[in-house]
């Protein structure tokens, strides 16, 4: 039972803890805070983030040999399915950006954008177990992995108008690719998987610049430190990883190449590994 703590000099009630009439603000406050002992929520759940405008738009050549290979590891995998917008939401942050909308709304409809992919892909795999998961049902998730389900979201974070203001132009920082890192590191994931339209990581965009190299494995502190003209994975990701306690490696890989989505599952490098160096 909790101890109420009054009197002696206090001005007000507390209930006795560690922190109690402490500054939560407090840099030597929180320093104390930090623990081995956190657990990981769910340690055998691997994230898949689909990409939109990589995978997704390109329509049934690209999403259909990506379906059967997501059934066929779905008996040894635990997983959950992320999408982006693609299209539309470029088409929606385009017209939004013309209509003067600021970065909060912006970020509020990227996500209604996603929920048609989202809708999409669950149709395709209604009959293989695919389900919606919306953020209110967050904690279904155990019941649905569990029962054999496939449960698919939205990559956009639901910071809404809440969305902090970019250090540059007016798109919000915190897109899909983030938002499904932060969803794997609250769940304490087995891996976070991004499937891609390239072979992997660049020091380039090897679409516009031929002689950019590949990069098959860096650590996060190494490529952040090179600060390269392009990236391939949203910036905030990597900077997010500078803190994770669990998910300590990401996978990018081309998600248009058969078997990819497998050994990535499989933890070999089948495009590039991007990790935190303790």
């Amino acid at each position: 039972m909790a101890e109420i703590i009054t009197g002696k000099g206090l001005d007000r009630t507390h209930i006795k803890s560690k922190l109690m009439a402490e500054s939560l603000v407090d840099k030597r406050v929180l320093k104390t805070t930090a623990t081995d002992k956190e657990i990981n929520i769910l340690p055998d759940l691997n994230v898949i983030g689909i990409g939109g405008h990589s995978i997704l738009d390109r329509g049934k050549s690209a999403v259909f040999p990506l379906i059967d290979e997501i059934i066929k590891n779905k008996g040894q995998y635990k997983m959950i399915l992320g999408v982006s917008g693609g299209a539309r939401t470029r088409h929606i942050f385009s017209v939004a950006l013309d209509l003067g909308i600021p970065t909060g709304g912006l970020a509020h409809v990227a996500g209604a954008s996603e929920e048609q992919y989202e809708k999409m892909l669950q149709a395709l795999l209604a009959k293989h177990g695919g389900i919606q998961l919306t953020k209110d049902h967050i904690w279904d998730i155990p019941h649905k992995l569990a029962s054999g389900m496939i449960p698919i979201m939205i990559g956009m974070p639901p910071y809404h108008y809440w969305e902090q203001p970019p250090r540059q132009g007016r798109l919000p920082m915190n897109g899909s690719d983030f938002g499904l890192f932060i969803f794997a590191e609250a769940m304490g994931a087995r891996s976070m998987i991004y499937l891609k339209d390239e072979d992997g990581l660049y020091t380039d965009d090897p679409k516009k610049n031929p002689k950019a190299e590949f990069i098959p494995k860096i650590s996060v502190q190494e490529l952040l430190k090179r600060d390269l003209p392009d990236l391939l994975i949203e910036r905030m990701v990597l900077e997010t990883m500078m803190n994770a306690r669990h998910v300590k490696a990401i996978y990018i890989v081309n998600g248009l190449k058969p078997g990819n989505l497998t050994r990535a599952l499989n933890h070999e490098n089948a495009g590039t590994i991007i990790y935190k160096a303790e």
